[in-house]
């Protein structure tokens, strides 16, 4: 660079670059990206949308592509999520079993609690199970074979978790019973509570609840003194 271009250069604020004595280029500086966020509902849409084109269809008849098409976004983006179709059905379970197993619980370590209002409270949560979340309760029921056994041997064990609070707080109740018997008991209340997924029932929600509760009261107090 000759010094007539140097003084320019310096009257410029700049100063002279020069690889070997040959001008470089100007290198204009990397501005970063946003990071990217994620949708945190994203995944609750995603099983939402999965309970119900599974209920509707049967589990094989669904693709991600399906899913996805349900959602919004394209396959590959439910793969961020959930590895397979298997998965998405997995997580749908644990999401129902782990609410149901959490509150139950919690009702029965409430050493104050009565006995009977406490199982008024968990048939209350399998009736909110099979009213609000129908979809997913039919698709449990329905599709819970098409999983691999590991994850159906996880899944049963949260539910005979689950069921053994019930037991617990019916023997406590009716202290005459054995446990076989109170576990009998359990499984009839419940599956009551469940029948209303085989059909239509054609009621007002709040009467079809009250309908549901009663019966599974009667099927735990029966022969009761």
């Amino acid at each position: 660079m000759s010094r007539e271009n140097a003084r320019a250069a310096a009257s410029n604020g700049r100063a002279p670059s020069t690889v070997g004595g040959a001008p470089t280029a100007r290198v204009t500086p990397i501005t970063a990206r946003p990071a990217r966020t994620r949708d945190p509902a994203r995944k609750q849409r995603i099983l939402t949308a999965a309970a119900d084109l599974v209920a509707r269809n049967g589990f094989s008849s669904v693709s991600m592509e399906d899913i996805g098409d349900a959602v919004g976004i394209t396959a590959s983006a439910i793969y961020r999520h959930y590895d397979s179709k298997n998965a998405v059905l997995v997580a749908m379970f644990d999401r129902v079993i782990d609410r149901l197993l959490g509150e139950g619980q919690r009702v029965a370590a409430d050493e104050q609690a009565d006995p009977r209002d406490a199982l008024r409270r968990l048939i209350d949560g399998q009736i909110d199970f099979v009213v609000d979340d129908r979809d997913v309760a039919q698709v449990y029921f329905r599709e819970i074979a098409n999983l691999p056994e590991t994850d159906r041997r996880g899944l049963r064990r949260k539910q005979r978790l689950y069921l053994e609070e019930w037991v617990h707080l019916l023997t406590e109740l009716r202290p005459g019973l054995d446990d076989t018997a109170a576990r009998t008991l359990v499984h009839c209340a419940i599956g009551a509570i469940q029948s209303t997924l085989q059909h239509s029932a054609g009621l007002p929600e709040e009467r079809l609840r009250e309908l549901l509760r009663q019966s599974a009261i009667a099927v735990l107090t029966a022969g009761a003194e």
